[in-house]
């Protein structure tokens, strides 16, 4: 092999190296810095780019896609309260301040924690308890902010912030679990109160109408016998008979109607009467009206 052909393989073969050196490839969600001579030059993002070898180099590959902080810290609430609050955050490098984000943080998880912690510290002490399970996403959204606000300046966006966690002490745990209990029992016990008033107002009206009704029966039934007994005076007048045989007959009547219905009760006890009749009758029947008269002539004097 002659020595001008072993010259032009090796000048093949260094350029071959060299056009491979120079090639590169930049894969989807990353981004490089490229440095000439250790000066900043410009970011590729993906696809094939060129470079000039011993020249520029690729300082960085940075990673375009969402990354997640977690932050775990203990603070105290507005009413004294020891917490533990669990927070994630979701942060990127923004596409527009790639090489930004490289020179200017060293360590961008730990500025990221730092700021996170210092803000959750600023808010959760201006809410109660309370407070700060009910506006937990309320409080989520001013970390970001302020959170967001300061990355901004370092070339990073945060995505999104969430508090996942907020756990109090056992012993405040068990405190509030005994609160709530007995705010429970106080409701049960309310509205079994309330059950019960409606109960016995429900009862006290159906007692009202039953005794109305009943009233109402006893009243019809007390007018039905008077009517019948007018009928009935009416039929012995139209026959006849003067006003005090009628009287007679119409007690007489109701005497044995009285008797009948002592005999039919099943209360009925044991009732002596004068066994002759209608004797038996005139005798109860002349007391009556003795009664009756000293009692209208006892009244005037009152």
């Amino acid at each position: 092999m002659s020595p001008s052909l072993i010259g032009i393989g090796v000048v093949a073969l260094v350029v071959i190296v060299l056009l491979c050196m120079a090639i590169y490839v930049v894969p989807q969600q990353q981004a490089y810095i490229i440095e000439r001579f250790g000066k900043f030059r410009s970011v590729r993002f993906a696809g094939i780019h060129l470079l000039i070898p011993f020249v520029d180099r690729i300082a960085m590959k940075t990673n375009m896609r969402v990354s997640q902080l977690n932050v775990k810290l203990e603070t105290k609430t507005l009413d004294n309260v020891f917490v533990t609050i669990v927070a994630s955050t979701q942060y990127r490098v923004n596409p527009d301040n790639v090489a930004k984000a490289y020179y200017e943080l060293r360590d961008p998880q730990g500025q990221l924690r730092s700021y996170m912690e210092d803000a959750l510290r600023s808010a959760i002490p201006m809410l109660t308890l309370d407070d700060a399970f009910a506006r937990k996403d309320s409080v989520a959204a001013d970390v970001q902010q302020t959170v967001g606000s300061e990355m901004a300046r370092f070339g990073f966006t945060v995505v999104k912030t969430l508090i996942t966690a907020i756990d109090p002490s056992p012993a405040v745990k068990s405190a509030m679990d005994s609160i709530n209990a007995a705010q429970r029992e106080k409701e049960a016990t309310r509205q079994h109160a309330e059950a019960m008033r409606i109960q016995i107002e429900t009862q006290a009206a159906a007692e009202a109408e039953k005794v109305r009704l009943q009233g109402e029966g006893q009243a019809n039934y007390r007018r039905e016998i008077a009517d019948g007994i007018v009928d009935q005076i009416k039929s012995l007048q139209e026959v006849g008979m003067d006003i005090g045989a009628v009287n007679n007959v119409v007690l007489f009547n109701q005497y044995l109607d009285v008797l009948r219905s002592l005999s039919e009760s099943k209360n009925a006890k044991t009732l002596v009467m004068p066994a002759a009749t209608p004797g038996g009758y005139s005798e109860l029947f002349n007391q009556m009206t003795q009664a009756m008269l000293t009692t209208q002539e006892s009244s005037p004097q009152n």
